[in-house]
């Protein structure tokens, strides 16, 4: 299909729907997911692994119950993915000082030295991705993506496959 004169992608047989700007989004996340995960994997982590690193970088000390409810995830699967970074020594839980009954999740020096890796990896793969366009041209699409991504109000930040997250303990069952 080439699109028209006026670039909308409107396909010129008649009846024939038009690949619009949400398919276009679709096909290039979709894409970029699953080359941010092979990339990511480089560093032994899975995007959530990742995706939660970077909320507890960002908010040191929260509650499982905060990141759960930051990432819109089930606490229940949230604890599962604490449990294999603190295990691999990436994160550590403490005892809140406020609330003895909560645990503050912190990174510990292992897990901080893991975000450079993690920014390194991040941005060599935006960089591959936008590739095609100009460091101003860049610049208004990720504006335009905020203003989307804020009207169909999602969180900054944080992607929503968080929601369909499955337990890894889900899959033996």
């Amino acid at each position: 299909m080439s699109p028209d004169a006026d670039g909308s992608g409107a396909d010129e047989r008649e009846g024939l729907p038009v690949v619009g700007g949400a398919f276009l989004l679709t096909q290039l996340g979709t894409h970029s997911a699953q080359v941010f995960a092979e990339s990511i994997g480089e560093l032994d982590l899975t995007p959530p692994q990742t995706g939660l690193l970077r909320a507890i970088g960002r908010s040191p000390g929260s509650s499982q119950q905060a990141l759960a409810d930051l990432l819109g995830t089930p606490a229940t699967r949230l604890v599962a993915l604490v449990d294999g970074l603190e295990e691999r020594g990436l994160v550590e839980r403490r005892r809140n000082p406020r609330d003895r009954r909560l645990y503050a999740v912190h990174l510990t020096d292992r897990g901080q030295a893991l975000m450079a890796d993690i920014a390194r990896v991040a941005a060599a793969h935006d960089a591959t991705v936008l590739a095609a366009l100009t460091p101003d041209e860049r610049a208004t699409l990720h504006a335009l993506l905020s203003r989307v991504a804020a009207d169909r109000g999602l969180t900054p930040g944080v992607h929503p496959g968080y929601r369909t997250l499955r337990d890894p303990g889900e899959a033996a069952r």
